[in-house]
């Protein structure tokens, strides 16, 4: 009895060594620092018999440094991510930029188009009155001395006049003279007129 319980026991030890062994070697626990005696004489080891590094206590454990290397991996993706964004939004700052300028210029343009005509309709309308005026000094002159004046003219200033003054004898109810007048020119200028204004009725 007592040299089974002496071969039990040593069994239990044996099996208890080896468990710390096998354990250690996992690294599910840390025993080389109590076991590293013993870890001197097996062929195996060296040094003071711990497989793992020395850390010290500012530094993070193994698992804490994958999480880290992961954590960091992720931040280093999220840069890229903003990087690529950051370039897209610069490159469409820049064509909106552009786009604007281009508005810009179309928009100067209108403005020139616009303040052009503007100008011409007052140029127009300035032309209209003036022609008006020097309708009315005519028709006011003797027809042979209007005509003389006429035949100064060319030919589309002539006709601008001849048909102001009908339109303001049809406004203003009176007899026209510009036919009188056609028959005191020349008439072969007097028919170059007549057919211009029949050919074109409102200008040459």
């Amino acid at each position: 009895m007592i040299g089974r319980t002496l071969v039990l026991l040593l069994l239990i030890i044996v099996l208890s060594v080896g468990g710390i062994f096998w354990f250690d070697y996992l690294n599910v626990i840390d025993a080389k620092g109590v076991l590293a005696p013993i870890y001197r004489f097996l062929p195996f080891t060296a040094g003071d018999g711990r497989s793992q590094p020395r850390v010290g206590a500012d530094e993070f454990l193994n698992l804490d440094a994958e999480r880290l290397a992961i954590r960091l991996e992720a931040i280093d993706l999220f840069r890229m991510e903003l990087d690529i964004r950051q370039r897209d939004l610069d490159s469409q700052h820049g064509e909106i930029i552009q786009m604007a300028q281009e508005l810009e210029v179309r928009q100067r343009t209108i403005e020139d188009i616009e303040n052009s005509l503007i100008r011409q309709a007052a140029d127009a309308e300035n032309r209209d009155r003036n022609v008006e005026q020097f309708a009315r000094y005519l028709n006011g002159m003797p027809p042979r001395s209007a005509v003389s004046i006429l035949d100064e003219l060319d030919d589309q200033n002539a006709i601008d006049i001849l048909r102001k003054t009908e339109e303001i004898a049809q406004a203003e109810g009176t007899a026209s003279i510009v036919s009188f007048w056609l028959s005191l020119m020349n008439p072969a200028r007097a028919a170059e007129l007549q057919r211009k204004m029949a050919d074109r009725p409102f200008s040459l």
